[in-house]
């Protein structure tokens, strides 16, 4: 699989997309993260320290999921819309 293909099959559905478990469950870790802050705790990162990541990656990785999540809530906050490539596809982020 290609880059591009690769990359669009990630943002239809990244449980899908024949992601390795590692990123998958770092995948998971960020959707968590930012669905519901306070559920993503040391049960999750725990489950990040046994498929391989290092703590030094996941408080990196905790930091740019949060960072990520400002940036967005911002920008939603004071209504910029996004460029027509970054289009949120309804079927995989339905809006709340």
């Amino acid at each position: 699989m290609g880059d591009d293909e690769l990359a669009r099959a990630i943002r239809t559905d990244y449980r899908t997309a024949g992601l390795d478990e590692k990123t998958r469950r770092l995948m998971d870790f960020a959707v968590a993260l930012t669905r519901d802050p306070t559920s993503s705790g040391a049960r999750e990162i725990e489950e990040l320290r046994k498929v391989g990541w290092t703590d030094a990656q996941i408080l990196t990785a905790t930091e740019v999921i949060g960072f990520f999540n400002y940036y967005v809530r911002m920008v939603e906050a004071l209504g910029v819309e996004p460029e027509p490539e970054m289009e949120r596809d309804p079927e995989v982020w339905p809006d709340p």
